[in-house]
């Protein structure tokens, strides 16, 4: 059988992680032997996984996010956590379409949900969903959409694989290609060895900056392009 030209991406969550994804993204990109299908993203993989699927990257998406620093998306002191991600509502609402179902490649985000179980999210309102996924417990406000509290799918799951083969039933293993940030918080679970895994190291940004943004970035897309010039090269 020979290496699947049609792939599927996932991307992990992982704190503040949004160079190491870009720069994944970027080696992506780079290789045209690649179609991208769908794409699956919990926590900042779902914040950069959006703005990716919209259209925005390379550079383009670097700039975006490095502007400035994370703090700025926040309102401080509301019930039910510290911060309050409605002005990150705002930034994605001015940058995304409203509803899933607008974008040209198939998304889904995971989250966890009243009853503590990770789900994907793949219809609705697109920035309230991402801005759930990012609703890291305790630290920032869950969102409820349609009467449902939703929180970041990481603490349960930070890849998201078992919804992921639930909500793409007809792919396969070996046509999923995942990024997996090193853990800064949350669960990981354990992937079929057929699955590409590209790893990037842990994010070094904080709520006040983005720490060695585009440094990340190149060493991320190194790391991608070394793999997959060897896998699909």
């Amino acid at each position: 059988m020979g290496v699947p030209t049609s792939v599927d991406l996932l991307l992990s969550s992982g704190y503040l992680a949004f160079a190491r994804h870009i720069g994944f993204l970027n080696a992506v990109d780079a290789l045209s032997s690649l179609h991208v299908d769908a794409l699956v993203g919990t926590s900042s993989g779902a914040l950069i996984g959006a703005l990716w699927a919209s259209g925005i990257r390379g550079d383009e998406l670097a700039t975006l996010i490095s502007r400035r620093p994370p703090l700025s998306y926040l309102s401080l002191r509301v019930a039910g956590g510290l911060f309050s991600l409605d002005p990150m509502i705002e930034f994605l609402s001015d940058h995304l379409p409203a509803r899933f179902e607008e974008l040209s490649t198939p998304l889904a985000v995971g989250v966890v949900n009243d009853e503590k179980q990770y789900q994907l999210l793949s219809s609705g309102s697109l920035p309230e969903a991402v801005a759930a996924s990012c609703a890291v417990p305790y630290l920032f406000k869950p969102i409820v959409m349609n009467q449902i509290t939703y929180r970041d799918g990481g603490v349960s799951d930070r890849v998201g694989w078992g919804a992921w083969r639930a909500w793409r039933p007809q792919r396969t293993p070996a046509q999923a290609l995942v990024h997996w940030v090193d853990r800064t918080h949350g669960r990981d679970l354990s992937l079929p060895s057929e699955a590409t895994v590209i790893r990037s190291p842990r994010s070094r940004a904080h709520l006040w900056s983005l720490g060695p943004f585009w440094e990340q970035v190149e060493e991320s897309e190194a790391l991608a392009r070394a793999t997959l010039l060897t896998t699909h090269g």
